[in-house]
């Protein structure tokens, strides 16, 4: 659905305000979608993954309602992926390294005024110890069964009781509450200026290019360094550049090293902690290779063909969303298996994917899908 389609000029930002101060017209303004000129605060403050799938929620409230304030409350981590968003008119840090201090820091940073709307798309306890802090006559989570943390008790309205989803369709969720157009954009490529500035990072040679991302929050998620190596050395035998990219972490750095030291043809190392950087190398290869990890929802989200690996995780909440099915390889279910969607974890499953599997995956990736190098998105 495009922005300009099912919508509706909105009435004037003061038509709305005095509106709110109608319980029933305020009831009758929200149902029916339109936000205009309200001031929004969004609490979702991690991780990377999380922040991709929120934008599009706050690129459809923006294109729903242009004239609206939205705020966004998130932790530095994140916010450096997604600062300067144009659909966001503020951020609001929460540094979870400083302990209670934090809060005080979010408190600080909205003394003195109150949303008409707070969207708590986040179920842990600091998120809802935020979304408490933040002044609102109307604050907006997840059902009682969905809500970890007893976060149903720092809310005082809840979208409709539902089972497990996708983590998007779940926030999608908050928009079919609000009667608001859910749109499947991102926007999150790389800017003009920030082309420019790495334009010399990775360079064309010819050759096609393949990502492998190494390195996530939980080593069950990851896929063994050796089959890394075996898997560079199988694409460069077939004519491909293999780069290796992520963050810089303990984890990551000991990966890549080991990677790098058991293949004949070693991958560029291209780990780095810019996250801007990492969206225009994404943007930029033409395949993906990663495990359930924050760059697999950037690559999707960016349209790089993305070849997931599944295992620990359960692909039908967390998996590439509504793109890109055909290069993922599950693990997590056995052989025809019918598997629901649950959080549950699945240990061990992740050494099933063989090198064969994702180097086909590979060649598919680069049959059916081109690249112009130029994202939209």
């Amino acid at each position: 659905m495009s922005p300009g389609s099912a919508l509706t000029p909105p009435p004037a930002a003061d038509s709305f305000r005095a509106a709110m101060s109608n319980p029933k017209k305020a009831a009758h303004l929200h149902a029916s979608g339109d936000l205009s000129g309200a001031r929004i605060a969004i609490v979702m403050m991690s991780a990377i993954g999380d922040a991709v799938h929120t934008l599009p929620v706050v690129n459809s409230l923006r294109a729903a309602a242009p004239d609206c304030k939205l705020t966004w409350v998130i932790q530095p981590g994140p916010h450096a992926l997604v600062a300067g968003h144009p659909a966001v008119d503020e951020f609001v840090l929460f540094d979870r390294k400083r302990g209670l201090r934090a809060y005080r820091d979010v408190a600080r940073a909205t003394a003195g005024r109150s949303f008409d709307l707070v969207i708590a798309l986040q179920v842990y306890l600091k998120a809802g110890l935020v979304t408490r802090f933040l002044r609102s006559p109307r604050k907006l989570g997840f059902d009682r069964a969905r809500a970890r943390d007893a976060n149903w008790l720092f809310t005082t309205e809840r979208i409709a009781p539902r089972g497990q989803r996708h983590v998007q369709d779940q926030y999608f969720e908050f928009l079919e509450h609000l009667g608001v157009p859910p749109l499947l954009e991102w926007r999150l490529g790389p800017t003009a200026a920030e082309r420019t500035r790495y334009e010399g990072t990775l360079p064309r040679d010819g050759r096609p290019t393949v990502a492998f991302v190494v390195g996530t929050s939980k080593p069950a998620k990851e896929w063994p360094a050796e089959r890394y190596a075996a898997l560079a050395d199988r694409l460069a035998f077939a004519g491909m550049k293999t780069v290796l990219v992520g963050g810089r972490s303990p984890r990551e750095l000991a990966a890549a090293e080991a990677i790098r030291g058991a293949a004949q043809y070693p991958p560029l190392n291209l780990l780095e902690w810019d996250l801007r950087k990492l969206v225009y190398l994404l943007d930029r290869v033409d395949v993906l290779v990663s495990p359930d990890t924050g760059p697999l929802h950037v690559g999707v989200a960016l349209g790089t063909p993305t070849v997931s690996l599944m295992g620990y995780t359960n692909p039908r909440r967390v998996g590439p969303y509504r793109r890109f099915h055909d290069l993922m390889i599950d693990a997590y279910g056995d052989p025809g298996e019918d598997y629901p969607v649950s959080a549950e974890y699945r240990p061990g499953r992740m050494e099933r994917i063989t090198v064969d599997e994702v180097a086909a995956k590979v060649e598919l990736a680069l049959e059916r899908y081109s690249r112009s190098g130029v994202s939209e998105r």
